[in-house]
């Protein structure tokens, strides 16, 4: 079999412990956290098309879909996005991924990757994938194991076992063993065990057989989504009745570690899932004093700390093995060592009812970002960008008026009945409550506008949507 691999991004998790920056409205796979890019983006580069690998499928959340779509255009990926209709974990991901792949090519080899991941030598990544290859196409499930550089106690181990081939990395697996205590951890890095990275390249009709055996609940389940799925503005859209029969388990539990079909290739790429902020500062450049920082951020006095900053300047003075996480309208600080207890705190947040626990000031769009500017008594600013070509849905306001400047660009205001408005920087117009309206960016270049709320209801939920015989998404 000389088929190219189909790379399957899984990209639907939410990430609690990388709060504040990642939030359910924004997970971490979307955000810059090493680099300049997201790991998402990161993952696509990756994997892209070429020798080895046809274009990637994307499964995702319905509320993620826009996120994934400009992110993989922005790096040149041609993706199908398959949107989850309920979030079941990775064994439902991974079993649509397998039908979904099977249905276009039977036979055809996919690589599952979790879209959240840092791999910071990307051939080295790839020479796994090709040593792994002929083991998939004779039928195996291929796990990728590194090969332990400390030990770690937050990962799953694997055993190998004796080479399946002539190449000795290429092995059969004894046994899977769970995240082990610190003696534990230190014994397996003697005896050769190697860190579960969660990411695996099989046949489609193998994964598929091997959930009939193991899971054939997960399977109907995803067969009838995958069967009844629909055309969304051009992502594919699960059935999501069927989708939610399918009971919420990992694919390590629910296949990986009950088949027999199983093989493991031994990896030395550099490599994090990047599960808390402790493991953001061990895969960041650091400077002399041990710091790693990202955005707007000035040090004195202080060593092996991780700082970011996200639209605001983030000082630290005489720390020492400190987090420090600043965003717009929230500040995580923490002991590096205390890192994983933010999720703690974040379900803390969400039982008493803080918008900040899964939402971010910015809330993006199909056509851009609406971003929280300021608010109090029957008012609340905000700034609204709209990307080229972008087009919000005729609507109205039933409790609001706004008031619109527009900062940067061309705004076109359709009010139906009336000649359309061209508005230009430095201009405003003024639309009452009631008054039915859209909004459009027909340049080349980014809208940007400043908006004032006024009345005596001003959430989102304060929106109509008359029948338009020319409707967008929004």
């Amino acid at each position: 079999m000389t088929s190219k691999i189909v790379p399957v991004i899984l990209a639907g998790g939410s990430g609690t412990r990388l709060w504040p920056v990642s939030r359910d409205a924004f997970p971490k796979q979307f955000q810059p956290l090493v680099g300049e890019e997201s790991t998402y983006q990161q993952t696509l580069r990756r994997v892209a098309a070429g020798p080895d690998f046809a274009d990637p499928v994307v499964i995702t959340s319905g509320a993620f879909r826009f996120f994934a779509r400009r992110q993989a255009s922005e790096v040149g990926a041609d993706a199908t996005v398959i949107l989850e209709p309920a979030r079941r974990d990775s064994a439902a991901a991974v079993a649509a991924a397998a039908v979904f792949a099977e249905r276009r090519n039977p036979g055809s080899l996919v690589l599952a990757l979790a879209a959240d991941h840092v791999v910071l030598d990307d051939e080295g990544f790839r020479e796994a994938v090709r040593a792994g290859k002929p083991g998939a196409e004779a039928g195996r499930i291929v796990v990728f194991g590194l090969v332990p550089t400390e030990p770690k106690t937050a990962y799953g181990y694997i055993r190998p076992g004796a080479p399946l081939g002539e190449d000795p990395d290429l092995c059969a697996v004894e046994s899977f063993v769970e995240k082990p205590d610190a003696p534990t951890a230190v014994r397996y890095c003697t005896e050769g065990y190697l860190w579960n990275c969660g990411n695996f390249l099989f046949r489609s009709d193998v994964m598929i057989a091997e959930f009939r055996r193991y899971a054939p609940e997960i399977l109907d389940a995803v067969e009838a989504a995958v069967g009844n799925a629909a055309d969304d503005i051009g992502f594919v859209r699960l059935d999501e009745a069927s989708f939610s029969r399918a009971p919420k388990i990992s694919i390590d539990y629910a296949v990986i570690e009950k088949t027999r079909e199983i093989a493991v290739v031994r990896c030395r790429f550099p490599w994090s899932d990047v599960g808390a902020w402790d493991a953001i500062w061990q895969v960041t450049g650091k400077d002399g004093a041990g710091n790693a920082t990202l955005g707007d951020v000035e040090l004195i006095g202080s060593q092996n700390c991780l700082v970011h900053a996200h639209g605001l300047l983030a000082t630290v003075v005489g720390a020492e093995d400190l987090v420090v996480i600043a965003s717009q309208d929230a500040v995580m600080v923490a002991p590096k060592n205390r890192a994983q207890e933010v999720k703690g705190l974040v379900d803390k947040l969400a039982k008493s009812g803080r918008r900040e626990a899964t939402q971010h000031r910015r809330d993006y769009r199909p056509w851009g970002y609406v971003e929280a500017i300021d608010a109090g008594a029957r008012f609340a600013v905000k700034r609204i960008v709209v990307d080229p070509g972008g087009v919000l849905s005729m609507h109205r306001h039933l409790h609001r008026a706004e008031h619109w400047v527009v900062v940067k660009g061309s705004a076109i205001l359709t009010i139906p009945g009336e000649a359309e408005r061209v508005l230009g920087e430095n201009q405003s117009f003024y639309v009452p409550v009631g008054t039915t309206h859209r909004l459009s960016n027909r340049g080349r270049l980014p809208l940007e506008l400043i908006e004032v709320r006024t009345g005596g209801y001003l959430d989102e939920d304060d929106k109509e949507f008359p029948v338009d015989p020319t409707p967008a998404i929004g």
